[in-house]
C-alpha cells in the first residue's frame, strides 16, 4: 500500500506524518482521514484553491492536471512547479511526499 509523507506544518501537523493511502484516494482525503485538517472550502469539487499542496516526491506518478485544476491553480498562493490541488491529486501506486503551504487564499478558515 502506498504511503504519503506529509512534511511538518506548524499548524496542521507540526511533527509531520507518514500514513498509508489507497490507490485512487485523493491526497486531501488521506490527510483528512489522518487528522491533518487541510482546508477544503469548496467541499472537494475543484472550485477553489484552499487544498493546494506541493507534491515534492512522486509527482510524476499522479494523473496529469486537467484544464479545470490548472485554471484553479493559477489562483493559488505560492504556486510552484510541484503544485497540485489535494482534492484532485490521486494516489497511483507510488509513495508521495507532500508539503502543505503555509498560507491559502482564504481569509477565514472553514473549520470542517
Amino acid at each position: 500500500m502506498p504511503k504519503i509523507v506529509f512534511l511538518p506544518h506548524d499548524e496542521l501537523c507540526p511533527e509531520g506524518a507518514a500514513v498509508e493511502a489507497a490507490d485512487g484516494e485523493s491526497v486531501l482525503d488521506v490527510a483528512l482521514r489522518n487528522g491533518i485538517g487541510i482546508e477544503h472550502a469548496c467541499e472537494k469539487v475543484c472550485a477553489c484553491t484552499t487544498c493546494h499542496v506541493y507534491v515534492r516526491e512522486g509527482y510524476d506518478s499522479l494523473d496529469e492536471i486537467n484544464d479545470n485544476e490548472d485554471d484553479m491553480l493559477d489562483k493559488a498562493w505560492g504556486l510552484d512547479p510541484d503544485s497540485r490541488l489535494g482534492c484532485q491529486a490521486r494516489v497511483k501506486g507510488e509513495d508521495l511526499v507532500v508539503e502543505i503551504p503555509k498560507y491559502t487564499i482564504n481569509m477565514v478558515k472553514e473549520n470542517h
